[in-house]
């Protein structure tokens, strides 16, 4: 249940911002770049899932900047440009790019192509590893990707409820990333009013007060899922994932 990380590279800050904006609004974490320094520094310190390419980046070009980024990484790029000519496009999808966008676009259209996209690379990777179960483990505990069973440092078995059980795989999935209550409640697929925010909130409030009474030594005083003042929750520790 990690939440799509999707690298936004444009020049221009308008545009970065209105991007940011509404993919936010849409359920996803969103970081920004200008440059191929950004994005290699992003590449290189997090996990990014997807990312939205502008070709024209001032001095550089997000031509080239595909092209290494094939040299070594799979994620998925999209290009958005003013330039719409067929053989722009073909330059694109000929460097490794997975779409091409023209500007100017529906941010509806732009949305659902993102969504295609991800789709498309999740189900490549599930392919890949249909027959492997994520095991992930922290801070002495160890959860069962298979059966859905927590254990503890001591060896018992956790009980855990659905929610309970999601909230953990969103936590896990998302090791020390600042999460808000809407990231969270979007990876969890939580219905509801969506007018009702605060509402929303609360509920996520009360199932992470739930998941610390499951986990944390002093539930008043957490050590792993910390509130994060100003944006919502954070699991502050390593985890390590395997496969098998």
């Amino acid at each position: 249940m990690a939440i799509p990380r999707i690298l936004v590279v444009d020049d221009d800050a308008e545009i970065r911002s209105m991007l940011a904006q509404f993919l936010r609004e849409n359920g996803f974490i969103v970081l920004p770049a200008t440059s191929l320094a950004d994005v290699q520094r992003h590449m290189n310190t997090e996990r990014i899932d997807l990312i939205l390419l502008d070709v024209m980046l001032g001095d550089e070009n997000g031509v080239d900047i595909c092209q290494h980024l094939r040299q070594d990484h799979d994620v998925p790029i999209i290009f958005i440009s003013a330039l719409s000519a067929d053989h722009h496009r073909m330059r694109g999808y000929s460097v490794g790019a997975d779409d091409y966008i023209a500007k100017p676009f529906n941010p509806q259209l732009l949305l659902a192509r993102i969504k295609a996209v991800l789709q498309r690379a999740q189900r490549t990777s599930s392919l890949t590893y249909r027959r492997r179960v994520r095991s992930f483990a922290f801070e002495g505990w160890q959860y069962d990707g298979k059966h859905d069973q927590l254990t503890s440092p001591k060896g018992y078995t956790v009980s855990l409820s659905q929610k309970e059980t999601g909230l953990l795989k969103v936590f896990l999935a998302n090791p020390r990333i600042p999460l808000t209550r809407e990231e969270i409640a979007s990876a969890l697929d939580v219905t509801g009013d969506a007018s009702v925010p605060d509402s929303l909130g609360r509920s996520i409030d009360v199932l992470v007060g739930r998941l610390r009474t499951k986990i944390e030594l002093d539930p008043k005083s957490p050590d792993l899922i910390k509130t994060q003042r100003g944006t919502g929750y954070v699991f502050a520790t390593d985890v390590t994932v395997s496969d098998g």
